[in-house]
């Protein structure tokens, strides 16, 4: 129902000239678009998620409340067996695990049938289960005696040495203080909450300058690795992923970076995104290869080679299917197919290691892209004409891992490197100081790194412990393989 117009307003559009009632439709219409254009990217944004957009999965939780509930005929329509394993399928059975501490026989004391007592019986069946007991003190109290002894030779007084799982003067055992350093690093706990573990496990009443005191100790032992990794990244030049994320310190933002690739994890605490940072830790150049997202810093760096993220490739032509434009849709569909098309083949030959097969289909793969992007390129408006653009422009760094199956199509590892990170950060709010948050960056180091290898984190806190005091080397992060 159309609204009447006011009689005032009226009146006033009479006194206007023909000139004035031009511009004033002209201006009506700008603020149409204007609106309009508003509205398409109120409704872009509110479709995106973590697969269309760089938005993290955690936001996708916000809209699953939204879906509209199931009818009684959805319900219905959906298969009525029960959770778990269904009838048929082959399950697995834990194997055991690597020690067996203590073994405890179990010999019945009354016959189940004529309840007599079995006093002298004959073994006629075993059932063997391991099963990972706590123990009623995991945490035990040592005391030392240190005896002095005077030789009976030389009348000289010679004193025992150290457990060497014990610093003189600390309260804390070494292994007890490498679990506090994974415990705030890893499992993120805070002060409290070691103390709260501590009396749990052991009955150990620890104050919080006492942990405050152990984890600068950790923080001081790692330093020598840490120092040797980054001096070994430098002089080698492994192929190597990078990305950063936001780390707030006391309100300003900051910046934390990550370099790693399959056998090592090097966290760094900047002050800028800037190629700075980049070239401060990697130098002006870098001879392996470089993979990354499309962000602008990477995109002039002297590296011998490049391999952009094309799981972020597919998110932006997944965000312009949802643009408008005349092509714009039919442009995002054929090139989503072709990534997905790549991260598919890329698959198969880290299964099945198929060279020539894998050669034969990258060849045929890049001929179709340069043809889509002929295709579509005269056709396609200001997004979509951008990132064909770059596809055209940056082929060598989109595309080498047609070359190089060896190097991944996109830069997963370096993601989830950093959601150790994320979750500490979404926990802590950040840091109180660079001080701290350069401390954070080294022990993730050592976290990831430990993790990648294999190795033990506790044990590694351990050692470096050791190795302050002169009572063992630093020990390594750099790769077994190069070492």
């Amino acid at each position: 129902m159309k609204q009447k117009p006011d009689p005032d307003e009226q009146a006033q559009l009479n006194q206007l000239s023909k000139e004035e009632l031009v511009l004033l439709v002209i201006e009506a219409k700008q603020k149409l678009k204007e609106l309009e254009d508003r509205i398409v990217q109120l409704t872009i944004s509110l479709n995106l998620n973590s697969k269309n957009s760089s938005k993290p999965p955690s936001t996708d939780l916000l809209k699953k409340s939204e879906k509209p509930k199931p009818t009684s005929q959805d319900e219905e329509s959906k298969s009525q067996r029960k959770p778990g394993g269904q009838p048929g399928h082959q399950g697995s059975t834990r194997k055991g695990f690597k020690r067996i501490d203590r073994v405890s026989i179990l010999n019945p004391v009354q016959c189940e049938y004529c309840r007599s007592a079995l006093v002298e019986t004959t073994v006629v069946k075993t059932e063997k289960q391991q099963v990972a007991q706590l123990v009623a003190r995991p945490i035990e109290i040592v005391e030392y005696h240190r005896q002095h002894c005077q030789c009976v030779h030389c009348g000289q007084v010679s004193a025992a040495s150290w457990d060497s799982e014990m610093i003189p003067g600390q309260d804390l055992g070494i292994k007890l203080q490498g679990l506090l350093g994974w415990l705030g690093t890893y499992a993120h706990l805070p002060y409290e909450k070691q103390q709260e573990l501590l009396w749990e496990l052991g009955e150990i009443e620890v104050g919080v300058g006492t942990l405050v005191t152990t984890n600068q100790r950790v923080q001081k032992g790692i330093v020598p690795s840490i120092t040797q990794l980054e001096t070994w990244i430098l002089e080698t030049q492994p192929d190597i992923h990078v990305d950063e994320t936001p780390w707030i310190v006391k309100g300003v933002k900051e910046w934390l970076w990550v370099f790693g690739n399959q056998e090592f994890c090097l966290f760094r605490a900047a002050d800028t995104r800037s190629r700075a940072e980049l070239e401060a830790q990697l130098g002006t150049s870098y001879g392996g290869t470089l993979s990354s997202d499309d962000f602008s810093v990477y995109n002039g760096y002297n590296v011998t080679a490049q391999q952009k993220c094309l799981a972020h490739l597919r998110r932006h032509f997944q965000k312009l299917e949802l643009q408008p434009g005349l092509y714009n849709r039919d442009i995002a569909q054929v090139l989503i197919n072709l990534i997905d098309e790549a991260f598919c083949h890329h698959r198969i030959w880290r299964e099945t290691g198929g060279q020539d097969q894998y050669r034969n289909w990258a060849t045929d793969f890049e001929n179709r892209v340069d043809q889509q992007i002929v295709k579509w390129k005269v056709k396609a408006g200001q997004r979509g004409g951008q990132l064909l653009r770059s596809l055209e422009d940056k082929r060598q760094q989109w595309w080498y891992f047609l070359k190089h199956p060896h190097i991944p199509p996109d830069n997963n590892l370096a993601e989830r490197y950093l959601r150790l990170a994320v979750t500490k950060r979404k926990i802590s709010g950040g840091s109180r100081s660079m001080e701290r948050f350069e401390q954070t960056a080294k022990l993730l180091s050592v976290v990831q790194t430990c993790r990648r290898q294999g190795r033990s984190v506790i044990a590694f806190f351990g050692q470096a412990l050791k190795a302050t005091l002169g009572l063992d080397v630093a020990p390594s992060l750099i790769p077994s393989s190069f070492t």
